[in-house]
């Protein structure tokens, strides 16, 4: 089981189950956490980190739901397998959906999206 470093701030505007999410969904997307890996179980992660386990159960389910991890009971979380290109394909039009949607209900222009893209 890998030893998950990441470094929560207390202090952050950013929620600390969003900092341990972002960091985890970084690490998957990378490859530093390789499909099958098995994930620290929430109550050893929250321990660990310095966490409630609510906060580290919250950040694996937000990841589930977005397919980076999977939860399979007694066999902890995993990181899901890599889609194909299909499954893919599929999961980010509903991502994307998902984002306009979001920027339509704060009344951003949708040509201002680009920008706010390319600055993450």
């Amino acid at each position: 089981m890998p030893e998950i470093d990441i470094a929560i701030d207390p202090e952050a505007a950013t929620p600390p189950f969003e900092q341990l999410r972002d960091g985890l969904r970084e690490r998957i997307a990378s490859g530093r956490l390789r499909p099958g890996t098995k994930l620290p179980p929430v109550r050893a992660l929250a321990a660990s980190l310095g966490l409630a386990a609510n906060t580290v159960a919250r950040s694996y389910r937000e990841l589930e739901a977005d397919g980076f991890v999977e939860t399979r009971g007694r066999g902890g979380t995993v990181v899901a397998p890599r889609l194909d290109a299909p499954a893919r394909h599929q999961r980010m039009l509903e991502l994307t959906r998902e984002y306009v949607a979001a920027v339509d209900a704060l009344g951003v222009d949708r040509a201002d999206i680009p920008r706010y893209v390319d600055r993450i």
